[in-house]
């Protein structure tokens, strides 16, 4: 991998991606028949949590684990990041102490600051603009599943969050027909779809933004959905309820799509309303399957950014 850092997913070219998945394959063949690999023996990783997270903490801490090595939780609370002490002095310090970084926040200029100043890898692992590990992993797991990328079809429903804008940077990388459908003033911004559409243009990947969820999922391989309301926006909750009617993943609007489509969430999923019970938990949503994915993408990732 020739990054040094996983800031966004723009910083990774597409061979970045192909190494990543290949790694990621062999590693999760490798654990499932019990192999061991301690790449990471004597390895730490500094993980700096201003939002809390299970899937994130656990994923990572495992992987650590795993691989023989170390993670150490460090909360807001314990940094009071750029309030206490500067991001500069922060990614200095915790430098000298741990091989990696990972660092899940509000801001993406945290992440970016933190990159710039320190002298080991640092891993996003959310910001309010991207979340890059999760759309590796929700791609990673759709080629598990369909075998290939090839004319897949990937259909976001909801809100134009961090999670949808990474999907449609992977997606543009990696030749993925993208559409997100959202209520007006909750989609993706005309600035980010120019900017991702550049990317898209030579790949002749088509990227749309729609308002209608039953158009957007016609002839849909892959449907996916997040929470209508994302940490930090509960103070909105009843207003977004509100916009986001009629774009529930339910029974109704999964017979618009391919009989075989799959469901896709990140996670944590409020149930009833971005998605019913029938679906989460029906026949053909791989919900579980990516998140189980989410540790063996990291574990591929921390190797390949570690060990150089």
């Amino acid at each position: 991998m020739q990054c040094e850092n996983l800031v966004s997913i723009s910083d990774l070219r597409l061979e970045d991606i192909d190494e990543l998945f290949e790694l990621t394959a062999k590693m999760k063949k490798s654990y499932k028949s019990g192999e061991a690999d301690h790449c990471l023996a004597g390895k730490t990783l500094g993980m700096i949590f201003e939002k809390s997270s299970m899937r994130t903490r656990v994923s990572f801490e495992v992987a650590m684990t795993q691989m023989g090595g170390h993670a150490i939780y460090l909360t807001k609370h314990d940094i009071n990041l750029g309030e206490r002490e500067s991001i500069k002095d922060v990614a200095k310090v915790l430098s000298r102490y741990v091989d990696c970084i990972t660092i899940r926040t509000y801001a993406h200029e945290t992440v970016v600051e933190l990159a710039n100043s320190a002298s080991v890898p640092v891993i996003n692992a959310l910001s309010d603009y991207t979340h890059p590990c999760q759309a590796l992993t929700d791609l990673y797991t759709i080629k598990e599943k369909k075998g290939s990328l090839d004319n897949v079809k990937l259909v976001y429903v909801g809100d134009g969050n961090n999670v949808a804008r990474s999907l449609a940077f992977l997606c543009a990388k990696l030749n993925v027909s993208y559409k997100a459908a959202s209520p007006e003033n909750y989609e993706l911004s005309s600035e980010f779809l120019e900017e991702v559409r550049k990317i898209a243009e030579s790949n002749k990947t088509c990227i749309e933004q729609l308002r209608d969820p039953k158009k957007a999922v016609e002839d849909a391989d892959v449907i996916y959905t997040d929470t209508w309301v994302s940490m930090g926006k509960e103070k909105e909750a009843v207003t977004r309820r509100n916009h986001f009617k009629g774009f529930q993943v339910n029974d109704e609007l999964m017979s618009y799509a391919k009989k075989d489509a799959l469901v896709m969430h990140c996670l944590p999923a409020h149930r009833g309303e971005e998605i019913t019970d029938d679906v989460i938990d029906g026949q053909h949503s791989i919900v579980y399957d990516q998140a189980e994915n989410r540790l063996h993408v990291q574990k591929a990732l921390l190797k390949l950014l570690i060990c150089k």
